[in-house]
């Protein structure tokens, strides 16, 4: 990835407040402080990284507005509010020269149902398959070899990546990005035994995914039992992570990758589950709950709840069991000698 822009392109970019310094260089790549080098662009993100701010060779660099220092010979300071929000409004910008809205159109190699009308906006493109009764939006784009099924219904603004499938009476609202590889509406793992087999339970509900919701690579969702699935508005799914049948989850949720949520569970508003947490089936996790990576929830959590372990317990009482099971050797040793002491004959008298 090379860039070019001007220093004052990047300042209106990222929207800065002040400037300290001036440097003539065109900006073309960007990189960690202490990488950086003479045409590089860098940002102070996290205050751990502050002393690094003296000697890293960027040419400009983005600081919050209180920070004190002034700038190397050649190097530009811009001052900004947060700096990991400027450089998104910079990376913004670099994705849609990277990878430009596709011309609307339809490629030759899609097959589309006859009664599916296609808007003048919309971009649908090799071997894409879009089945009877399904709805496109306006501004839509269908990638390479996605799949819409029966009825499914895909709203405005949304992006659909290479090999996506979104199964029959399916709905995705307005906005909604889905990367290269998930599966909107695969079976609910439903069986019951009988007659000493595993009878398939049949899954009839579908999958509803709410406005601005982001889904990542390989991913699945499963299709209600019955009723819906549900995805709230502004929630971030990340890569590999399989939702169950009749899982509700709330708005602006992130769910890291491989993270796990069994059937029927509802997680509200404002939730955040770590990376390889598993939920089981049927429990409540309460707004703005916080889940750590690994963890396993057996049981309802509270709003606002941070927890940690398998099974989980409140998260500082988790750190605390962390830090004595590293002195459980020494422990054990210890418990042995005194055993020992106690069990040798004491000496006559």
């Amino acid at each position: 990835m090379e860039l070019n822009f001007t220093p004052a392109e990047i300042a209106d970019i990222v929207q800065a407040h002040a400037t300290r310094g001036n440097t003539h260089e065109i900006v073309r790549g960007i990189a960690s402080l202490s990488t950086a080098r003479t045409g590089d662009l860098s940002f102070l993100g996290n205050p751990k990284y502050k002393p690094e701010v003296a000697t890293t060779a960027a040419s400009v660099v983005l600081l919050p507005a209180d920070y004190v220092g002034e700038p190397n010979p050649g190097q530009l300071f811009l001052l900004v509010d947060k700096p990991s929000v400027a450089l998104v409004r910079l990376c913004t910008r670099v994705e849609r020269l990277l990878w430009p809205t596709p011309a609307p159109g339809i490629h030759a190699t899609a097959v589309i149902a006859p009664d599916v009308k296609i808007p003048a906006s919309a971009t649908i493109g090799p071997l894409c398959i879009i089945e009877s009764g399904a709805r496109i939006g306006e501004r839509t784009h269908l990638q390479a070899r996605a799949f819409v099924g029966r009825t499914a219904q895909i709203g405005d603004d949304c992006w659909l990546m290479p090999g996506v499938t979104v199964t029959a009476e399916c709905v995705l609202k307005n906005r909604v990005r889905l990367q290269a590889g998930v599966v909107i509406g695969s079976d609910g793992f439903g069986y019951e035994f009988i007659a000493g087999r595993h009878e398939k339970v049949p899954q009839l509900g579908n999958v509803i995914i709410e406005d601005d919701v982001e889904i990542g690579a390989n991913s699945t969702l499963d299709r209600a039992r019955f009723s819906q699935t549900v995805i709230g508005a502004g929630t971030k799914i990340d890569n590999l992570v399989q939702i169950a049948h009749n899982v509700v989850i709330g708005q602006h949720c992130l769910i890291c990758a491989q993270a796990g949520i069994s059937g029927s569970t509802t997680v509200e508003d404002f939730v955040v589950v770590g990376g390889q947490a598993g939920l089981a089936g049927h429990l409540t996790v309460g707004k703005g709950a916080k889940i750590d990576g690994q963890t396993g929830v057996n049981s309802d959590l509270d709003p606002g709840s941070f927890v940690k372990g398998s099974p989980c317990l409140p998260y500082n009482l988790e750190q605390r069991i962390n830090v004595l099971r590293k002195r459980l050797p020494d422990l054990f040793r210890r418990v042995d000698e005194i055993e020992s002491r106690l069990e040798k004959p004491s000496a006559p008298v």
